[in-house]
């Protein structure tokens, strides 16, 4: 099966389990579970579950050990794009070519609706019946911290501060080392969780999760600035009406570009020769070769 046809199957059982999660769970207050679906089911690359599932599969774990933990980690990211969006953090009104979710239900229902996802995805985690309980505490601790005071959320403090003044190109990385890369490691590491030997492949999937995170933020913000609202689902030229401190700040977009192909290929190097790994080398690629 080509990278393309696996992505896409991966993404189809993705979609159709995250579907079974947001059936509504208390009649008494339907708008919540509405609010918590219609952001984690509002598209996007669901990349952070596609490096769940081959993680899984390049460490010797199974697509069903893999499927819940690929399920919470989309739940965290659709918290965090929730959030992102309040008028207290980025003030965006629009998220993939749709009104952001605090736009359709109100700041304090989506306030609660991404505090409900990231709680929900520690529940999903937990009850992981294909992965033994040792990984699961392992998993739940690797989330936990990737998306905590030291992870994703010290990445959006310092991303508010970057508001008021400019940064340095090292506090930058720092931010988006958080902000960015730690979710995507996170991903990464929990496909290595659906395996006992998976810890074997901590090191690679840490390294090659950071490179890539990075990849990712320095494309974004080329892509703020030479993109189009329609492409990109979401207004451009955000970052320099917020003042926000940006890797072009630092690169014109040429080098830019060349940064991330560097890290990009820094990212691959140590994931092997094997079917897993062709796929991951593919899926960096990718996404450094990505429009939207």
């Amino acid at each position: 099966m080509s990278f393309k046809e696996l992505l896409k199957s991966d993404l189809e059982i993705i979609e159709r389990e995250l579907e079974k999660y947001f059936e509504v769970k208390d009649e008494a207050f339907p708008h919540l579970f509405e609010s918590m679906k219609y952001t984690t089911m509002a598209g996007g690359k669901r990349i952070r579950a596609f490096l769940v599932m081959m993680f899984a599969r390049l460490s010797g774990g199974s697509v069903e050990a893999a499927i819940p933990f690929a399920c919470a980690i989309e739940m965290i990211q659709a918290y965090t794009l929730i959030h992102d969006d309040l008028p207290c953090m980025d003030d965006d009104d629009m998220r993939r070519g749709k009104p952001s979710n605090h736009i359709v239900f109100g700041e304090a229902q989506a306030l609660l609706a991404g505090d409900a996802l990231l709680t929900y995805a520690f529940e999903v985690c937990a009850d992981n019946k294909h992965v033994s309980p040792s990984n699961i505490t392992k998993a739940v601790s690797i989330l936990a911290k990737c998306i905590g005071a030291c992870g994703t959320v010290g990445g959006q403090v310092l991303d508010l501060e970057g508001e008021k003044r400019k940064l340095t190109k090292e506090e930058l990385y720092h931010v988006h080392d958080l902000k960015t890369s730690a979710l995507i490691q996170a991903s990464a590491l929990l496909g290595c969780c659906t395996s006992d030997k998976g810890r074997e492949y901590f090191d690679v999937a840490k390294k090659y999760g950071h490179n890539i995170g990075i990849a990712f933020q320095v494309i974004d913000d080329i892509l703020d600035v030479i993109s189009d609202e329609e492409t990109l689902g979401k207004p451009i030229g955000s970052d320099a009406e917020s003042n926000k401190t940006t890797f072009l700040d630092f690169y014109s977009i040429e080098d830019a570009k060349k940064y991330a192909e560097a890290i990009t290929e820094e990212a691959c190097n140590g994931l092997g020769d094997g079917d897993s790994a062709k796929v991951l080398k593919e899926l960096a690629y990718y996404l450094l070769e990505r429009t939207n």
